[in-house]
């Protein structure tokens, strides 16, 4: 079952409804460069073509996951647990370094220094799913298991 909080959600409906405003666009495009003469040799033709499969790809696959995935609220989250949309300071072991890391269910693609995303499948968003202040989760990244501690719920 695919879990996302409110705020995946609303992100998901923005992006779907951009997608869906844009369908006229691609429509125009495509009838502007089938005017222009032979198909088969028609650059701006295929172009707005393969545009418009991929844009309708996305399109199908949002709508399957917002029918598809449960909703959770804030309110649903048990104090002091690590699920997804929370924001928590952790602090690999041995390392004096915090860093700030938030759990989602897709990333989002923001460019923010101070909050890095970590999705639920990853082995960061795995580690950190349903782990409590004060713990200790074990990441198998890349290098070999990392352990971080996690300081709070932000």
């Amino acid at each position: 079952m695919d879990v996302i909080s409110a705020d995946d959600k609303r992100r998901l409906e923005g992006r779907l409804n951009e997608l869906i405003a844009h369908r006229s666009v691609i429509t125009e495009r495509i009838a502007d460069a089938r005017a222009l003469g032979d198909l088969k040799e028609n650059a701006e033709y295929h172009a707005a073509r393969e545009q418009q499969g991929l844009e309708e790809a996305e399109i199908r696959r949002i709508e399957i996951r917002l029918s598809t995935a449960q909703v959770v609220s804030e309110d649903q989250q048990a104090e002091g647990v690590v699920f997804i949309g929370s924001t928590v300071q952790l602090k690999e072991v041995g390392d004096d370094e915090i860093e700030t890391y938030r759990l989602v269910g897709e990333s989002t693609g923001d460019d923010n220094d101070e909050v890095i995303e970590v999705t639920t499948t990853s082995p960061m968003g795995e580690a950190l799913m349903k782990a409590r202040v004060g713990e200790t989760v074990r990441v198998r990244a890349p290098r070999g298991v990392k352990e971080f501690e996690i300081l709070a719920i932000v």
